[in-house]
Order: structure tokens, then C-alpha cells, then sequence
């Protein structure tokens, strides 16, 4: 008896692992018979919160799940109160089929699942501790029934196109919207005042700026910054005046100018597709839907199931948004790197996907589960299931350097498990502790960040 397959055997195969892998991140659909259609014409569906979320992707996503329940004439127009939009569709026998999004900032959306004015938040930050206590009737929403990953943005800062400032760093970030520094001469920019431009306390991007920028440097936002609900707003806004900055999600930067930021002791990144998509970019953000774990209705388990999958993720891109679909990108080789990492530099690819662990956890979270299987099917789709791949695996310094470099081989080893239980062999594994940091060790979210497992392949 032969050990191995025959050679005839081997593409069908390698077909067959991708497709069971594909089963089991690409959720089945849900006929529109299946799915209730109210007679009286009110919305199978109700988001409300980000409008990160809510201005572009949920929309597409809605209109997506539309098609793909067979509607047709679907539509996505302004219902005439601002920042709400309405997605139509007809079904086989005429019938009216309508959803709604608000998009009035992420806090909003919480309150809608607790007053019961929505069935989905979209959210772009995570729910907050008081949230879920507030939600807790409605189920466990960081559950992974709950919370759902959508796709990555980054935030960008931005100025006019003219400002020649080359790059900043998060501290002097504070500082500049802090209202410290009032001349942008004072950082190598143009004599011109600074002019700060935020969005709105209900928004999402304005918690993530005070988390990541704002707070680990003991700043608040000056009190004379003008306030947006809408990104694209304050994007032109921006773009139009030589003394203005502003922060945006990515997919809002428009005619403005994205500029590169450092954070700690990582290098400036600029908010490209693939540095978000990795979540290295210092003021990358997860982009999130959270839909009540009990009593959660058919049409919200329908849209979060086909926006996890691949025909879900392909719309996230013409949102301006990074997708989660994993994808081999190259990275140069730097004379600054470890030895080991310089040569996978050289001889290898790093595969768009990051596993990130919280402080003492090796228990990866609601999108590391996701990304596995992605990973998986990534790997059998590329006939690299079988030591192709190297995990390597880094940490943050705090006050012992060796318990880093520990720490970061044993998560590397926590992701070579999990693909073990998939039938992935991988080539080697790897610890370098402390070493290229992506994000400041001063703050929790910073650390965070530097605590990750990176995959590359051959």
C-alpha cells in the first residue's frame, strides 16, 4: 500500500481541503422565504451608530445581502434626516423590503439596541464595560455570538495638501490638538495658527482618538476645536485651509493629505492598505457590528453571516475600508532588523493577518477565531498547509525584556496549536520579544499592539 497520494490525486486533493476550509468561514445564506417580510412595509432591518460604519459600508452590506436574497431594483438613498440612509428592494412577488441606518456615532447605537429602536449597532471602537452592564438583559455582547469584526480602518491625521510637515509622532498629535501648540511653526510647519477639527462626542473616531492619541499623554481637546458627525465633512473642510488638521477614518481622507505618524519608538507608518490591514499602523481600528446574542432577529443574523463572508468582505474595499481576506504582501529588508526577521524579509512573504493577545491571555479573541480559518483556507487555497509557513512572535518590554521574549514564543506557540487542530504543519516558530515595536509600551492599547503573532510564508 502507498503512503502518500498519487500524483493524480493530490490537485483534487488540495481542492477538497480549500473547499472545507471555505465551509467553514463562508456562512451558508438564507433563502428570502426563509426570512420574514413584514406586510405592513416596516424595516426588516434597523442600524444605528457609527458613521464610520453607517455613511458607506453598512449601507453596501445591506444592499449586498439584498441581492443576494434575490431582490431586485435595490436602491440606497438619503431618507432626507442627515447622516440616515434607506436600502430598498423588491422580492419575486413585488413586495416592498426596506432597511434603515442612522449613523449618528457609535454611542448611539448601543442606546438603540437597549431601547429597542435597533437591531445592530455598528460601532468603531469596541463596546465599552459600562455598555455591556447596560446591555447585559439583551445577552453577553462581547460574546462571539455578539461582537462582530467587520473590517480594519485606519485613523487617518490629517492636513491641508499644502502643509509640507513630513510626518508626526502621537505625543506632539496631543499637543497640536490639545491646543499647546498654536503655531504650526512650532513643529516645522507653515506661520500659519493651528486649526483643530474633531468629530463629535457620539462618535466612535472621537474615542478612538482620545484612547490611542489624547489620553496616554494626559491631554483633552482643546475647547475652541469646531465638531463634525460627519467624516467627510470634516475632511473638506480640512483639505480647504492651509492651518487645519483633523482626524478622519481612512476611507474619508479625500483631498486632504494622510500624514505618516510614529508612535513610542515605532517607525512613522502611513495609513496604507496594507499597514492597517496588519494592524500595525499606530491608529488602526477594528470596524465593528454588535447585534444582541438573544432574540437577535433573522434578517441580523443573515447580514452579519453574509458580511463575514467573502462576498461580504469583496464590498468592504469600495467603502474605502481594509477587507479581512488574507493576502502575501512583501516588506523590504531594513539594516535595523533582527538578523531572522531580515531574512525572512529576504526570502519569504508576510501574510496580511496579525494575532494579538491581551496582557497575560494566550486566548485569542472573536476575530483571531475568524482569522484562522481564513488563514486555513489561504494556506490550501496557496498548497502551503505543510511547513510553509512561520509564525514569529513579539511582545512589550514593560520592566523584564526576558519575560518578553518568553512570552512572545509562547504565543507564537498558541497559534501553531490552533492550526494544528486545522492539519497546518508549520515550518518553524520564532520569539523576538520586544523587538520592533509597532506602537508605544506606555499605554495598554500600545501594548497591545506589540503583543503579536506575525504569519510569513515561503
Amino acid at each position: 500500500m502507498r503512503n502518500s497520494l498519487s500524483s493524480t490525486r493530490v490537485p483534487a486533493y488540495r481542492a477538497l481541503l480549500a473547499a472545507l476550509f471555505c465551509s467553514l468561514l463562508c456562512l451558508p445564506s438564507v433563502t428570502l422565504g426563509a426570512l420574514p417580510v413584514p406586510a405592513d412595509g416596516s424595516p426588516v432591518l434597523r442600524i444605528q451608530g457609527s458613521n464610520t460604519v453607517g455613511a458607506k459600508l453598512a449601507p453596501l452590506l445591506i444592499a449586498g445581502l439584498f441581492d443576494q436574497q434575490g431582490l431586485s431594483d435595490i436602491r440606497i438613498a438619503p431618507t432626507g434626516e442627515e447622516n440616515e440612509q434607506r436600502v430598498t428592494g423588491r422580492g419575486p412577488g413585488g413586495q416592498l423590503v426596506t432597511a434603515l441606518v442612522a449613523a449618528h456615532g457609535s454611542s448611539t447605537g448601543f442606546v438603540g439596541l437597549k431601547d429597542a429602536t435597533a437591531d445592530i449597532a455598528a460601532s468603531s471602537r469596541p463596546i465599552k464595560e459600562s455598555e455591556v452592564r447596560a446591555l447585559a438583559s439583551l445577552g453577553d455582547l462581547k460574546s462571539s455570538a455578539a461582537e462582530q469584526v467587520i473590517a480594519i480602518d485606519g485613523l487617518a491625521i490629517i492636513v491641508n495638501p499644502a502643509n509640507p510637515l513630513p510626518r508626526l509622532d502621537t505625543e506632539t498629535l496631543a499637543r497640536l490638538f490639545s491646543g499647546e501648540i498654536a503655531n504650526w511653526t512650532e513643529v516645522g510647519g507653515p506661520d500659519q495658527p493651528v486649526r483643530i477639527h474633531a468629530r463629535d462626542d457620539n462618535s466612535g473616531t472621537y474615542d478612538t482618538f482620545k484612547e490611542l492619541v489624547l489620553a496616554p499623554h494626559g491631554k483633552k481637546l482643546a475647547s475652541g476645536a469646531s465638531r463634525y458627525e460627519s467624516n467627510d465633512q470634516l475632511s473638506a473642510t480640512v483639505a480647504g485651509d492651509l492651518g487645519a488638521i483633523g482626524f478622519v477614518g481612512y476611507a474619508s481622507v479625500g483631498r486632504a493629505r494622510a500624514l505618516p505618524i510614529a508612535d513610542g519608538q515605532s517607525q512613522a507608518m502611513a495609513p496604507t492598505p496594507a499597514m492597517i490591514a496588519t494592524e500595525d499602523y499606530p491608529l488602526s481600528r477594528r470596524l465593528f457590528l454588535y447585534a444582541p446574542p438573544s432574540g437577535q432577529s433573522a434578517w441580523a443574523r443573515a447580514l452579519i453571516e453574509f458580511a463575514q463572508s467573502d462576498a461580504g468582505q469583496a464590498l468592504v474595499p469600495r467603502s474605502g475600508y481594509i477587507a479581512q481576506q488574507v493576502e502575501a504582501i512583501r516588506l523590504p529588508s531594513q539594516p535595523d532588523m533582527p538578523m531572522a526577521y531580515r531574512q525572512l524579509a529576504n526570502e519569504a512573504s508576510r501574510l496580511t493577518v496579525n494575532f494579538r493577545f491581551e496582557e497575560g491571555s494566550a486566548v485569542l479573541d472573536n476575530k483571531a477565531q475568524r482569522d484562522l480559518q481564513r488563514l486555513a483556507a489561504y494556506l490550501a487555497a496557496h498548497d502551503k498547509l505543510q511547513e510553509r509557513a512561520v509564525l514569529v512572535g513579539f511582545g512589550d518590554a514593560k520592566a523584564n525584556p526576558q519575560r518578553a521574549s518568553l512570552l512572545s514564543r509562547l504565543r507564537a506557540m498558541t497559534v501553531r496549536r490552533e492550526l494544528t487542530k486545522l492539519g497546518i504543519t508549520v515550518k518553524d516558530i520564532n520569539g523576538l520579544g520586544d523587538d520592533l515595536p509597532v506602537a508605544s509600551n506606555d499605554g495598554g492599547s500600545g501594548r497591545i499592539k506589540n503583543r503579536r503573532v506575525e504569519v510569513w510564508v515561503y
